[in-house]
């Protein structure tokens, strides 16, 4: 384990975080999409919306039973003649007559003269009457129309993380698109000579490209929509060739690798020249970062170990992009540590654990290259600057994975 500590002028996590956050909350605004019920579910309503019609339209049955005048039975049992069947879907306008009763199913019309129903299992039938075996007060078993919802009335307000139940309930009132704010889009570019694609031989000093794909699904899972997944080399135009389309199609771009001190920092070259912010920041792993806005859009780099990207996501992008598609926010613990730890002075250190028995269990050491070992992990564990040991049982923040 590094025992470097940060900088003088390293910037804070916190610090850096809300740069993150301030260059991202505009996309909050962003276009309003007449979407499709079935496109709409887990995004966010842009406006209030109010049912177009009542629920239920129409008087109808809660049960299948029989329909009849609550005053035809004063007393129970009573016998009375069959007037017919009522089937769901029927249009029931047929005047119910006195003193009989009519064999109604669930959902069904209620005819014009009968006031309550009686269910199926407290009767008895021979086909040409029916026995009443209880008696019935009116509006038994029948739904009121306008009684779950009314024409106007607010049926989801705006904000709304849009859920199979609401669904539910705005197709029932008849509509068929929402107004869903559009998915944050963002757009991935790795960089790097080492990297190949997964699936392709591996020469000589080359690694397989697991930043891209990691980034992109870290992005699904929380409310954005990748647009492209790309790879650049070490070549200053090609990467600025490949950013610009990016920039193009998305509303955030990320990116990986060519950000710390060495010779071929290709998104540091580039960037910088054009406005881009570049520094340590005092963590580990994760402590070279950038911010930019290339033709007017973010762009958040981050190194490009695989254990430092992913970590960098988890900090510093995944709040504000839950926030932003309307998720809730990471759940985050208290616990005990299982084991002892190390950390160096000044930086705040991402250990990556797993939750155990109440207390917290470290999975791997801090190295940011251990990124089979991170699969294992559920919770980061937060150790602060101050920190340089921390015994076991002592308690740390945890936040979900």
């Amino acid at each position: 384990m590094s025992t470097r500590p940060a900088p003088a002028s390293a910037w804070s996590v916190d610090d850096h975080r809300d740069r993150v956050e301030q260059l991202l909350r505009p996309l909050a605004w962003r276009a309003v999409d007449p979407a499709p019920m079935a496109e709409a579910l887990g995004r966010r309503l842009a406006e209030d919306v109010r049912a177009p019609v009542e629920l239920p339209v129409f008087r109808n049955s809660a049960m299948d039973g029989y329909a009849l005048r609550a005053e035809s039975v004063p007393t129970a049992p009573a016998t009375l003649p069959l007037a017919g069947v009522i089937a769901a879907g029927d249009r029931g306008d047929r005047p119910l007559p006195p003193g009989a009763a009519v064999k109604i199913m669930t959902g069904a019309p209620i005819p014009p003269g009968a006031d309550c129903v009686v269910p199926v299992e407290e009767t008895s039938t021979d086909g040409v009457t029916v026995t009443i075996g209880q008696r019935c007060a009116a509006g038994d078993f029948i739904r009121e129309p306008g009684s779950d919802v009314r024409a106007g009335q607010l049926l989801v307000p705006a904000g709304t993380l849009v859920q199979p139940r609401h669904i539910a309930a705005l197709a029932a009132v008849g509509l068929t698109t929402l107004p869903v704010f559009r998915r944050v889009r963002a757009a991935v570019l790795t960089t790097g000579d080492e990297l190949v694609p997964a699936g392709t031989p591996l020469a000589p000093g080359r690694i397989y490209d697991s930043n891209g794909i990691a980034l992109a699904a870290a992005l699904a899972a929380n409310g954005a929509e990748v647009v492209s997944v790309e790879h650049s080399t070490d070549d200053p135009a090609v990467f600025r060739e490949m950013l610009s389309a990016a920039t193009k199609s998305a509303d955030v771009v990320f990116t990986s690798g060519g950000v710390s001190k060495g010779d071929f920092e290709v998104v540091k070259d580039v960037l910088a020249t054009l406005g881009g912010e570049f520094g340590s920041v005092a963590m580990q792993p994760g402590g070279p970062q950038g911010v930019s806005v290339i033709d007017g859009v973010p762009v958040l780099s981050f190194p490009g170990n695989p254990v430092s990207t992913l970590v960098s996501f988890e900090v510093f992008a995944r709040p504000i992009l839950r926030e932003l598609a309307g998720l809730s926010a990471i759940p985050k613990y208290t616990v005990p540590l299982r084991d002892p730890v190390q950390s160096p002075a000044g930086r705040r250190q991402f250990l990556r654990g797993r939750l155990e028995s109440g207390a917290v269990a470290l999975v791997s050491g801090p190295g940011s290259h251990l990124i089979a070992a991170m699969a294992q992990a559920d919770v980061l564990i937060d150790i602060p600057p101050a920190a340089t040991e921390l015994a076991a049982g002592s308690n740390v923040e945890v936040r979900e994975l």
